[in-house]
């Protein structure tokens, strides 16, 4: 079963980004980018765009605008991937990262991989583990001129085949460089099978590179123990970590068990940063995103909300680096 079939987001796109006149500013701020100074309306929206050229293939993606935007000031921006049968729209209604709470001070994007899926496992053959690297690449661009972000700031967070995509990006020599932290929920991680060095290249000026990895340790479609997985094998998540562990020459790791043992957390340092590497297992968690309130993802596998919360941990995650 791939995870997110989403049988309910088959209505069109509605809401197309309104074209405005455009005033370009000097760009004077250290790190903000060419889009800076100009207008995004409405706010506390989510945009889409549409017909992006990336590898000779019309890409899409929508991206939401917190509602107390200001043209001249930099933001961080969260690139969301979903997992495999679905679109963007699904991902950011079931994690609900452009909520306030998530994101008052952060652009959310949400891409569209081709035919619902990210390269990367046997069953996806719309494009190359390259195209879609390449997509990413051309997408930040994109953003970084229509929107006023903070280059230093931009962070990469996927759930199942989106979350596998993650480390995909993470093991790329271009996709390593793309984002200064990583998150992945229940990643499938069809690219990075055999070991510390095998099929991960990571450049390495990106190294250490922050990662953040949460799991179901009940998850019955990427098993916590690894195994065949419905687009190829799957490494162990306890084996996964040591890898990057290594690949980061990070040390000092710590255990702690949190919830009477509901939700068993690892961390380590890596070079000069404590929690480079992290890790939360929900123990009783199944294939679906962690939320303390019930979302679509745990609708779609009987699941009840979990004593956690995904979407708090990455964001606190990504702004503690």
């Amino acid at each position: 079963m791939r995870l997110y079939s989403a049988p309910l987001l088959t209505a069109t796109l509605a809401h197309l980004t309104i074209a405005l006149p455009q005033v370009h500013v000097q760009n004077v701020v250290t790190g903000a980018s060419s889009g800076c100074g100009k207008t995004q309306w409405p706010t506390d929206f989510t945009h889409y765009r549409l017909g992006l050229k990336s590898s000779g293939k019309d890409r899409s993606y929508s991206y939401h605008i917190p509602a107390n935007y200001d043209k001249n000031k930099p933001y961080p921006v969260v690139v969301g991937f979903y997992g495999s049968s679905s679109i963007g729209l699904f991902f950011e209604l079931d994690t609900k990262m452009s909520q306030t709470r998530y994101s008052a001070d952060k652009i959310m994007v949400y891409p569209n991989g081709l035919d619902g899926s990210w390269a990367g496992p046997t069953y996806h053959t719309s494009s190359t583990v390259q195209e879609d690297i390449q997509f990413v690449a051309d997408l930040i661009a994109d953003v970084k001129a229509s929107v006023c972000v903070d280059e230093n700031k931009v962070f990469a967070a996927g759930m199942s085949n989106g979350g596998g995509f993650i480390g995909t990006l993470a093991c790329d020599p271009l996709g390593s460089t793309l984002f200064k932290a990583y998150a992945s929920h229940s990643g499938a991680f069809y690219s990075d099978v055999n070991g510390p060095d095998n099929n991960c290249n990571p450049s390495p000026d990106a190294l250490p590179i922050p990662i953040l990895e949460i799991h179901g340790g009940n998850d019955s479609t990427v098993h916590y123990e690894g195994g065949q997985g419905e687009g190829g094998p799957e490494p162990a998540i306890s084996e996964w970590l040591e890898w990057w562990a290594e690949r980061n020459s990070c040390e000092g790791k710590t255990e702690e068990s949190l919830f009477d043992g509901e939700v068993q957390h690892l961390s380590w340092k890596c070079g000069d940063v404590e929690g480079g590497l992290q890790h939360y297992m929900v123990v009783s968690m199944g294939h679906c995103w962690a939320d303390t309130e019930i979302n679509l993802s745990q609708l779609s596998v009987l699941q009840g909300p979990t004593v956690v919360r995904a979407s708090e941990i990455i964001t606190k995650f990504f702004d503690g680096i």
